[in-house]
């Protein structure tokens, strides 16, 4: 898995997502972008990544298209009309991009090539500006997008992040 940050002035979302969807396909990788202000950290990207993954491979997936189960996981919602909140959206916007191929693994996950992902990861800084998105998160924003309430994180000795990664982990429970 890489990951590509940066930010985008976004005029229109679908010609956006079909772009970085050609990229995933010319190299035949996965792209799915994320709106910066939902992600947590780095660790809330590797386990929806995880967890889509497996899914997949358990051929117990959600959706049909492997970015938009990794978009699922990582909302921690089963509804993908929800989950699209946490995508990029018009105007200016931090994004973040999950560039991973999935069918290229070993017995154990590991990765048995990496060109297509380095290559697919190149394109994609084409069409961003560099930028530190990742961790940059709104915390208002998380806290209602995946209702975190005060009273949750004052009984626990987690912060915002770890109450994300914990909806991202329960999800497969939930179905």
């Amino acid at each position: 898995m890489r990951v590509v940050e940066g930010t985008a002035d976004i005029d229109d979302v679908g010609a956006f997502v079909e772009t970085l969807s050609a990229i995933g396909d010319c190299h035949g990788v996965t792209v799915q972008a994320f709106d910066a202000r939902y992600v947590v950290d780095r660790a809330h990207l590797e386990l929806a990544v995880e967890l889509a993954t497996r899914a997949h491979d358990r051929g117990d997936a959600i959706a049909e298209d492997f970015g938009v189960e990794i978009l699922l996981y990582a909302a921690g919602r089963r509804q993908i009309n929800r989950a699209l909140a946490m995508g990029v959206s018009e105007g200016a916007c931090p994004v973040v991009v999950v560039v991973v191929d999935h069918e290229r693994r070993g017995f154990r996950g590991e990765r048995t090539e990496q060109s297509g992902i380095e290559a697919a990861a190149d394109d994609v800084r084409e069409q961003l500006t560099a930028a530190s998105t990742l961790g940059e998160y709104d915390a208002d924003r998380v806290r209602s997008f995946f209702d975190v309430t005060d009273t949750e994180l004052a009984a626990t000795a987690g912060d915002l992040s770890d109450a994300v990664r914990e909806r991202v982990a329960l999800l497969p429970v939930e179905k």
